[in-house]
């Protein structure tokens, strides 16, 4: 008998066919289903998510004859992963839910189960790939992304480190989704046909204000729209023709949110919470009667107002940089690490299926600035930046 490996089969096509490939391989596998949620009260669909989801992972795991469990976390799951994210909209900020759930759980609570029933691995169905190099005598587990462009999940994983690196598997990393549907089918296994899961990490579609008032009562607030020409605004969209004194100057100019006072701009609508509206946003706002439509480009939760702009290319959404703060900074590829005064060109994005773009990486005293080479729209505090060497995902960062 092979390794030991626990697959997170998560009732979908793609831990299935990681499952089946992990089998042909020779490995002895053992199915695990994680349990994370149980209040449907805010989920849009008619089924109940985890109930269909757990069926469909014990149907395959008696297809392929392999033991299957199932784990309960939903209490650490609301501890480590709802509670934060109330916690970050309740401060204006916006979290990502499905990078902090495979940090948090699976590839840590989860990992550590597998490691109680004596796995040498834990695999799961993410479109990523991982390898691993020696220098210096030291093994270092590399990260890269998917095969398939489209599906590739490596910005989901930016912030697992070395440790848990070593022990993931990612069976289907190398095949577009097609091909893994095809091996579904052939296999004749129960998901070979189901439809991707959408919404929050193991909660499913929801109406994220339903879900947030469970938490962050709502609360009538103004949405003010912000025209690009209006003089009061030029000082904040003029960096572009700014002269630094040095280059510290010019990072923290480039990376610094604008900011905007109660009485700028007009009213032109009512929200019914400014907590529940992120920095991009364009649905939600129902105002109309513009001749193009309003983006929210600030949001102010102590005085509860949303301040909007006018198309996707208002420059109150645009920026050139970022900053990510000391205790927000994770490498990956901890041997690249930037010391401080070091920098350092990488490909990033600011959020999933972002194309990469050219940035520079400057370490200072303060924390990680990342400048783009171009403008970026939507940089939202809360967010994740993740940085790339060609496909390889060296490092990411809580955007402050």
């Amino acid at each position: 008998m092979g390794k030991r490996v626990v697959v997170g089969l998560s009732g979908g096509v793609d831990s299935s066919v990681t499952a089946h490939l992990l089998i042909e391989q020779g490995y002895e596998v053992i199915a695990m289903f994680m349990r994370n949620w149980v209040d449907d009260s805010v989920i849009i669909s008619e089924e109940c998510p985890w109930v269909e989801d757990s069926n469909d992972a014990l149907a395959v795991a008696e297809k392929l004859g392999i033991p299957f469990h199932v784990i309960d976390l939903s209490e650490q799951y609301k501890e480590r992963i709802v509670d934060y994210m109330f916690k970050e909209y309740e401060q204006g900020r916006t979290p990502n839910p499905d990078i902090l759930c495979n940090r948090e759980v699976k590839f840590d609570i989860f990992l550590k189960a597998a490691l109680k029933l004596k796995a040498d691995f834990v695999a799961t169905g993410h479109y990523v790939q991982k390898d691993t190099i020696v220098e210096n005598g030291k093994e270092i587990h590399r990260l890269l992304a998917g095969e398939d462009p489209n599906k590739d999940q490596s910005y989901f994983l930016c912030q697992l480190n070395q440790e848990q690196l070593s022990k993931a598997l990612f069976p289907i990393g190398h095949l577009q989704k097609s091909e893994v549907r095809e091996i579904a089918r052939k296999a004749d296994l129960i998901t070979a046909e189901k439809k991707d899961s959408q919404g929050l990490c193991f909660i499913g579609k929801v109406r994220l204000p339903d879900f947030l008032q469970q938490q962050l009562a709502p609360k009538k607030g103004e949405i003010r729209e912000l025209g690009v020409h209006e003089t009061n605004f030029q000082t904040y969209y003029k960096q572009a023709n700014q002269s630094f004194e040095n280059k510290r100057e010019e990072l923290i100019a480039l990376s610094a949110p604008y900011e905007y006072q109660p009485e700028d701009g007009k009213v032109v609508g009512q929200h019914n919470g400014a907590h529940y509206f992120t920095i991009g946003q364009r649905k939600g706002l129902a105002v109309g009667g513009t001749p193009e439509p309003l983006f929210v480009i600030e949001k102010d939760t102590i005085n509860n107002i949303i301040y909007t702009g006018q198309g996707d290319h208002h420059p109150g959404l645009l920026r050139r940089g970022l900053l990510v703060p000391n205790e927000g900074i994770h490498w990956v590829r901890a041997d690249l690490k930037l010391k401080v005064g070091e920098s350092r060109s990488y490909l990033a994005r600011i959020r999933y299926r972002q194309p990469l773009e050219r940035a520079t990486l400057y370490m200072e005293s303060d924390g990680l600035y990342v400048i783009f080479d171009e403008h970026q729209k939507g940089i939202a505090p809360g967010q994740f930046v993740a940085w790339y060497s060609k496909n390889e995902l060296i490092g990411s960062g809580e955007i402050a």
